[in-house]
């Protein structure tokens, strides 16, 4: 037997919770075989005391069951989480870029990315009113449907600066990159995993971003492994769930928040979009049911960072490429978002 075989082997060992193998997820970091013996290295960052145990056992029970193996050594090393909280050591950080920060929602349909952009032109224009501006980047992660560049107006192929590098676009002083600047608007994205990883990998280290204070990265909806994949692949100082307030959005958002926890990335709080309608005689119709968010919040143990109402004019300047916090600052969404913004702001700087 060689360390081919060894290696398909251990492919039918899943990582606890996922579909997703370890092999694939990087953790097996050696493999030997000699004499009959396997010899197999572990090597985890996860918070979770218990996975060590059930992670060897579970190598144990399938290389037990190949009649070409009489021995098995299963060694395991977890390596020292960051005393900061953060998801990764300064040395993995992406050049130039202070506070790197994961927009997410365990189901479609929430208005994540509307929250994403609006969100990075906050913190833009938080910048106006301090000594030193605050540079801001938005990532768009969601490879399979981006909606960025049509809701920050921004759809022209980025440029390329010398033979690898990409210059980001720039859209009401936020610098993006998405894949939707990258092909024919009618085109599908039909990728595999591992092809989606590399893409986001290459936003991240063949982008040109400058120097940024804040880089919100727009991910995809779901719990699974792509999600997962994402956080690990990026050095995220923090996520920001958001959610609706109807419960099968409520349940979602929370299985997806537990993946951050497993990654160890700090959750930085709940964003509850679509709270409410509020009628011109300030009556506030609760359309979708009341509470979810905050629900969600006190379950994960995390901060509430505000409600969003339903407002035409969020949707009117989604479709012409005008955030609405640019083109009113001053309606009820638009002052949301900012003091959202805010909150995030005031966390990153602790």
């Amino acid at each position: 037997m060689d360390k081919e075989k060894l290696l398909e082997l251990l492919k039918s060992v899943t990582y606890p919770g996922f579909s997703r193998d370890i092999v694939s997820f990087g953790l097996v970091s050696e493999v030997n075989f000699k004499e009959g013996k396997a010899a197999v290295r572990l090597q985890l960052s996860s918070p979770d005391p218990k996975l060590p145990t059930l992670l060897k056992n579970k190598v144990e029970e399938v290389l037990g069951q190949d009649p070409g193996i009489s021995e098995i050594e299963v060694t395991v090393i977890v390596k020292a989480q960051s005393t900061d909280n953060q998801s990764s050591t300064e040395d993995s950080k992406i050049s130039g870029i202070d506070k790197i920060i994961a927009i997410a929602s365990g189901k479609g349909g929430v208005g994540k990315s509307t929250l994403a952009v609006n969100l990075a032109c906050a913190i833009s224009r938080h910048g106006e009113t301090r000594e030193k501006p605050l540079k801001v980047g938005l990532m768009d992660c969601d490879v399979y449907g981006p909606s960025v560049p049509l809701l920050l107006g921004s759809t022209e192929k980025p440029k390329l600066i010398g033979e690898n590098l990409l210059s980001p676009n720039e859209s009401f002083g936020v610098k993006l990159m998405s894949m939707g600047l990258l092909i024919d608007e009618e085109s599908p994205v039909v990728w595999r995993g591992p092809m989606v990883m590399k893409t986001i990998q290459q936003f991240a280290s063949n982008v040109e971003w400058g120097e940024l204070d804040f880089l919100l990265v727009d991910l995809p909806p779901g719990t699974g492994d792509a999600q997962l994949s994402l956080a690990q692949t990026l050095p995220l100082n923090g996520a920001v769930v958001v959610t609706t307030p109807q419960k099968a959005a409520v349940d979602v958002a929370r299985r997806g928040a537990r993946m951050f926890e497993k990654v160890n990335v700090p959750i930085l709080g709940v964003v509850e979009n679509m709270s409410y309608l509020e009628s011109d005689s300030g009556e506030k119709n609760f359309l979708f049911g009341k509470g979810g968010g905050k629900d969600t919040a006190q379950a994960l143990a995390t901060e509430f960072l505000g409600e969003v109402p339903l407002n035409q004019e969020v949707r009117e300047g989604g479709d012409h490429g005008i955030p609405v916090i640019s083109s009113n600052p001053e309606c009820n969404a638009s002052k949301a978002f900012y003091e959202i913004a805010s909150k995030i702001i005031e966390a990153m700087e602790k």
